[in-house]
């Protein structure tokens, strides 16, 4: 037989959902730290920037004149900021395909395990440990003209080195070929632990119905790919819409704003220029740029399960 909570006032059995507001449940003592934390640190700064960009906040003034949507739309004609959306749009389509593709092969070429392929797989894997700020700090040193072991390595077979950096042709590429080498680690783990998880039974029923090797891969091994191959798209993907310490240390976003990102533009606005309202606005325009390009790549897949 249960007890019924009575009410303070009346003395009478309270309702269910008071009864039920009334209980404590010690769980919430275990998560209270964590929702603090992102409290704090996550949620109010979101909701101030947020706030922010509707202003024209300039570090220094006293009064802070609201503008509205004004900061978006100064957005709208900003050639600097459409640069580093082209910039940051084409960096985010050459690496994510990169490390992807470059994943899948050095997972279905490491899938056997031996001393051999564990000594491949740490060396792939060493780049993804490192910081992106120590990454391009050592990149800038190997592909500098003068003292960079790149270039020397060139006259050394007789050939003449590049300005890999400062050469507007090169400098971008330079940068998504550094990313691919720091993040097709990380794929290949994810998508190494998906081949290897893949049934023998299907692989060997495929080859006794007569299926070639890229038959297999193709028909078999893919398909029960798809959700590592989801998760290392979005991961790479939103990772590299981020771009900013590669650019930061290696080019500085030049030559002539030719590797500028949009992170790169916004630490511009924001840390240079002091204007942190209109910083503001291009940081919510990248964060609902992120958002929309993720659900799409979760549709995308989500509609491709629901065919199958």
């Amino acid at each position: 037989m249960t007890t019924a909570t009575l009410t303070p006032a009346t003395g009478r059995a309270a309702p269910p959902r008071v009864r039920r507001w009334m209980r404590f449940n010690p769980a919430y003592l275990y998560v209270a730290p964590s929702l603090l934390l992102i409290g704090v640190f996550i949620a109010e700064p979101i909701v101030r920037s947020g706030w922010m960009s509707l202003h024209d906040w300039t570090v220094g003034e006293q009064t802070h004149t609201w503008v509205g949507l004004g900061n978006y739309r100064e957005l709208l004609g900003d050639e600097r900021f459409r640069n580093s959306l082209m910039v940051t749009g084409l960096y985010t389509v050459v690496v994510t395909t990169g490390q992807v593709l470059g994943g899948l092969a050095l997972a279905l070429w490491l899938r056997r395990t031996t001393w051999l392929t564990s000594l491949l797989r740490s060396a792939f894997f060493f780049p993804t440990i490192a910081s992106f700020a120590v990454v391009g700090v050592v990149w800038k040193f190997l592909l500098d003209p003068q003292v960079g072991l790149v270039n020397a390595w060139l006259e050394a077979a007789g050939l003449t080195g590049p300005g890999w950096l400062t050469d507007t042709k090169l400098a971008l590429p330079t940068v998504m070929a550094v990313g691919v080498w720091k993040g097709v680690g990380f794929a290949m783990i994810v998508l190494l632990a998906a081949v290897q998880g893949v049934p023998h039974t299907l692989i060997e029923a495929a080859t006794l119905d007569g299926a070639g090797r890229w038959q297999r891969l193709r028909a078999v091994v893919l398909p029960e790919l798809r959700p590592a191959l989801l998760f290392t798209t979005v991961i790479s993907t939103v990772t590299s819409l981020q771009l900013f310490d590669l650019v930061y240390v290696m080019t500085g976003g030049g030559p002539l704003f030719h590797t500028e990102s949009i992170v790169a533009y916004l630490y511009q606005r924001g840390f240079v220029e002091f204007r942190l309202g209109y910083a503001s606005a291009i940081a919510w325009v990248l964060f609902l740029l992120i958002l929309a390009v993720s659900l799409v790549q979760l549709r995308i897949a989500r509609h491709d399960d629901d065919d199958q």
